[in-house]
């Protein structure tokens, strides 16, 4: 499955952090994912300004891909959307509360309809097309750390974690190279049957199972369980 954000170097190494307990135990996770669509965006392809098609389904599904890749499963969700500001059938705004198996907490929000920085195409550098902006969208808290993305600093206090005591932070040194290269590359290596796909079927559905629990909370103002697989 095509979610290319996972095939980034950052990512890579950000994983191998959580995974080595840098951070500690994950115990909350923030992301953004705020911009503005210009109107011609939607005029070119009038099926954008109808319902289903709103920055929930078209847009948050890699950034929940990646919370759920660096973070683990999620196993509740409760969601709220507002009506578009231009007037169209779909929401321009959500938000969604997550809690994790790990009993982790985690939040999300999405807009295509706010002037801000804050979100992967902006921050990540991976798309030139995209104004740079040196912010981070993503923030996961530890008991022993954080760490901000895609900047890959990591926050920790020194011999004591004490919030009277020094906090500061270290850029982590990672690779750089173009995620969808990568990705493509390692297509072709799980077709020539080289390689496992780091997006399996099952990936890709719990992800979409996630999107669609997202939508349905914000419609039916529910708590909605995952269903296990």
């Amino acid at each position: 499955v095509g979610h290319h954000r996972r095939h980034n170097p950052l990512i890579r190494k950000a994983r191998e952090l959580i995974a080595a307990g840098e951070i500690g135990q994950v115990r909350a996770v923030q992301a953004t994912t705020w911009f503005y669509k210009p109107d011609d965006y939607f005029e070119v392809a009038p099926w954008r300004k109808q319902k289903g098609a709103g920055p929930i389904s078209v847009n948050l599904a890699h950034d929940v891909d990646l919370i759920r890749h660096l973070c683990g499963e999620v196993v509740s969700v409760q969601a709220q959307a507002t009506a578009s500001l231009r007037g169209f059938e779909n929401e321009d705004t959500a938000a969604a509360v997550f809690r994790f198996e790990n009993d982790a907490i985690g939040t999300i929000t999405v807009s295509d309809s706010v002037v801000a920085p804050w979100s992967w195409e902006l921050t990540s550098q991976e798309y030139p097309i995209y104004p740079r902006a040196s912010e981070s969208c993503y923030l996961i808290g530890g008991s022993h750390g954080s760490l901000s993305l895609p900047d890959l600093r990591l926050w920790r206090h020194g011999d004591r974690r004490d919030w009277w005591s020094p906090i500061s932070a270290t850029s982590m040194v990672r690779e750089s190279s173009d995620p969808l290269f990568n990705q493509i590359a390692h297509f072709a290596a799980v077709i020539r049957g080289d390689e496992a796909p780091l997006v399996s079927g099952l990936e890709g559905l719990r992800t979409l199972r996630l999107i669609e629990a997202i939508q349905a909370s914000a419609e039916t103002g529910e708590t909605i369980t995952i269903p296990r697989d």
